[in-house]
């Protein structure tokens, strides 16, 4: 199949991806990643995706290193093209999948972060003073999702059983349903289905909750610290309360063991800490 509107593949990816399940932050993510990585395609001229090549595929990585993108995130590009090659090719539309001999920048990735049980009391402290924020922080701190998945929500995921995130549920404790339960009292809900929304009635968006977290951060004084952070402390607080790897790890959504597993290294480094600090 050979096709001037390079596009309408992207187009039929995504679908395929809707098709699949894959949550709407995922699906927007491939989709933002595939029409830049097309976009650079069109300034070489380059319309028909078999041509497209080894040296196209590196040449668009070395770009967005040059733009300054970090190497972590030009690794996740590459992520997308090889999985939008995959189906491609699955789908008999091209023979070969180039990614596969573009290499991954190299890049070291720092430990995750464990908030220590003052950061974690202050925070949760400071969370209090805006209903909105602390069901927010509540439901990062006591069920791991991520801020993707929290962005999604939507009021009629929290049940009796528990929160609803794509296809697991995560139990959810007195602290986080109270929270939840008086912040809708104050939600102002517009025609959105989605828990967290802006004062207009419209979903809060990962950057909007991205940039409410860090101003708590900043405002308690919690250094170089993300909000992928509290999913970390989730993980590492509950295994150090003797929850086995099988739960947590699907509690997260992980789709592997190991993903999880690494954390028992890192709750063990900060145990080791923690004694030499006298804290435990």
């Amino acid at each position: 199949m050979i096709t001037s509107d390079l596009r309408s593949l992207v187009t039929s990816f995504i679908e395929y991806l809707d098709s699949q399940g894959k949550s709407q932050h995922t699906i927007v993510a491939y989709k933002k990643d595939l029409e830049q990585f097309i976009g650079y395609l069109s300034s070489k001229d380059k319309t028909d995706i078999k041509e497209v090549a080894k040296d196209d595929i590196e040449g668009f990585i070395q770009k967005l290193l040059g733009e300054n993108y970090t190497k972590k995130s030009a690794s996740r590009k590459l992520n997308s093209i090889r999985t939008f090659f995959r189906y491609l090719k699955r789908e008999d539309i091209i023979k070969q999948n180039p990614s596969l001999e573009v290499s991954h920048p190299k890049y070291t990735q720092a430990p995750p972060r464990i908030l220590s049980k003052l950061e974690y009391r202050a925070l949760r402290d400071f969370a209090k003073e805006d209903d909105r924020t602390y069901a927010m922080v509540e439901i990062l701190l006591q069920t791991g999702v991520r801020i993707g998945e929290l962005a999604e929500i939507k009021t009629n995921d929290i049940t009796d059983e528990g929160l609803k995130v794509e296809n697991r549920v995560i139990p959810l404790n007195k602290a986080v349903r109270k929270a939840v339960s008086d912040y809708l009292k104050i939600r102002y809900s517009g025609s959105t289905e989605f828990l967290f929304t802006t004062k207009t009635g419209r979903q809060l968006l990962v950057r909007n909750i991205r940039s409410i977290i860090t101003r708590c951060f900043r405002e308690v004084g919690i250094e170089n610290a993300k909000v992928q952070d509290l999913r970390n402390t989730f993980i590492a607080y509950q295994l150090q309360n003797g929850a086995s790897i099988s739960y947590i790890s699907k509690i997260v959504g992980h789709k592997r063991l190991s993903s999880t597993e690494k954390y028992l290294d890192l709750v063990k480094q900060d145990n080791e800490r923690k004694e030499k600090l006298g804290e435990l």
